[in-house]
């Protein structure tokens, strides 16, 4: 048997859009699926701390999904970086279900997988696109997950990555845990005009309303020092935005396409610890080749 399932990296909340919108873009994990075993082997090289057998979060969720399975021998490959705020366990968990679906002969839909992918991640964010490619806008509610996915208006994309990790539960708790009445409409209200513009491709006015977030990013911004000088540059060179890409370290930069080079330039300039990439939005989502 071959079978590759590949899964993009997913930039998430895209500042105001907070557990809710998601972008896919060109990192990816790949799962090759070799010869069936007697029992379940995962070959990669992530490092020690990624379990190799049925603990590997990706065995975890195929099982969870359909518990009889038969084992094999599968390599795991990944160019999304651990804990950086890229979605790399939303992309385990999008090819484990997959992984699932695909040995079990299980039928799934993109929505079906969608919805499994939220109960086990806890919200749609970085799943969604990462299923559907492109930008997608979800929310989840009790059992039912509703998304609505869209194309991204042309920009150009550089990732900051820094050399810390940054764990999603860790930045989840410099959070408040609850809003006043009035400050939960200001901040919906934000996200709400800033989803307007993306959808009508008013990247000036999105932009603004994504760096003007009040759910996370002032208070996560204090764990990502780089942050502020990178915001900076990005307004004196002409960018549309810079946020924290999902629960951080990453910081995103979007700009206008002939923006990219020169901010590129400035940031490398600065010799900030981590890696600048240039990224793209990914279109597909998830892909399995047989």
């Amino acid at each position: 048997m071959t079978l590759t399932i590949s899964v993009p990296a997913t930039s998430a909340n895209l500042g105001p859009g907070f557990d809710s919108v998601g972008l896919a873009v060109n990192l990816y994990l790949t799962i090759d699926v070799l010869e069936a075993a007697s029992q379940w082997h995962i070959q990669h090289d992530l490092g020690s701390e990624v379990p190799s057998d049925e603990r590997n979060l990706l065995l975890e969720t195929a099982l969870q999904v359909c518990p009889d399975l038969q084992p094999h021998k599968i390599k795991m490959t990944s160019e999304i970086p651990l804990a950086r705020g890229l979605g790399s366990s939303s992309s385990v968990i999008v090819a484990g279900i997959e992984l699932a679906n695909q040995l079990g002969q299980l039928n799934l839909s993109a929505v079906d997988k969608l919805a499994i992918a939220t109960k086990i991640e806890g919200h749609p964010d970085n799943v969604a696109p990462a299923i559907f490619g492109n930008l997608v806008i979800a929310n989840s509610l009790g059992d039912k997950t509703n998304h609505v996915t869209a194309p991204m208006p042309e920009t150009g994309l550089l990732a900051f990555i820094p050399n810390y990790e940054l764990k999603t539960s860790d930045s989840r708790k410099v959070l408040p845990s609850t809003f006043t009445y009035h400050e939960a409409v200001a901040a919906s209200s934000i996200a709400n005009v800033a989803i307007a513009a993306l959808l009508t491709g008013n990247m000036a006015l999105a932009g603004q309303l994504m760096e003007e977030d009040l759910f996370h990013e002032s208070y996560r911004g204090k764990l990502v020092p780089e942050v502020t000088k990178i915001r900076e540059i990005g307004h004196a060179e002409g960018a549309y935005a810079t946020y924290l890409s999902g629960a951080g370290p990453t910081v995103m930069i979007m700009m206008p396409i002939d923006r990219l080079a020169i901010i590129k330039s400035r940031l490398e300039a600065q010799e900030f610890s981590g890696q600048l990439l240039e990224l793209a939005v990914d279109t597909h989502g998830i892909k399995v080749i047989n």
